[in-house]
């Protein structure tokens, strides 16, 4: 599924209804998009401990994304996937996220079209 040599959560298939678009017509409506994300974050401390409250909380992580789409309302899926990929480098333990935003009734011919986007976390000054 994904190839990595660390730990991943993963969402696959996240529908939201959302307004993304560059034409006036997409302005007005909503549309929707099918997202796919995998953060690389270490597992071990909930491997060991079966407490929620030591992972990564990929339902939490589903209504953030959610929520960000809906208030972005971004004209470029390119645009929408950059930023939540920084908001989710932010908000959770993550050191790395791949993120796929498709939008299945852009293109009538084509299943879907998107786009995919791979972000690094910021190394912090503590650890130079």
């Amino acid at each position: 599924m994904f190839h990595t040599q660390s730990d991943v959560v993963f969402v696959k298939g996240l529908k939201v209804e959302a307004v993304i678009g560059v034409y006036e017509w997409e302005r007005v409506i909503t549309q929707p998009l099918l997202i796919d994300i995998a953060l690389e974050t270490d597992i071990s401390r909930a491997a060991i401990s079966d407490d929620v409250s030591d992972a990564l909380n990929y339902k939490a992580v589903c209504d953030d994304v959610s929520a960000w789409c809906q208030t972005i309302q971004a004209k470029l899926l390119e645009h929408l996937a950059g930023q939540i990929a920084d908001n989710l480098l932010a908000k959770y333990a993550t050191q790395k996220v791949t993120l796929s935003i498709a939008k299945p009734t852009a293109i009538k011919p084509a299943d879907a079209v998107g786009v995919q986007i791979t972000r690094h976390a910021k190394a912090s000054s503590n650890d130079a």
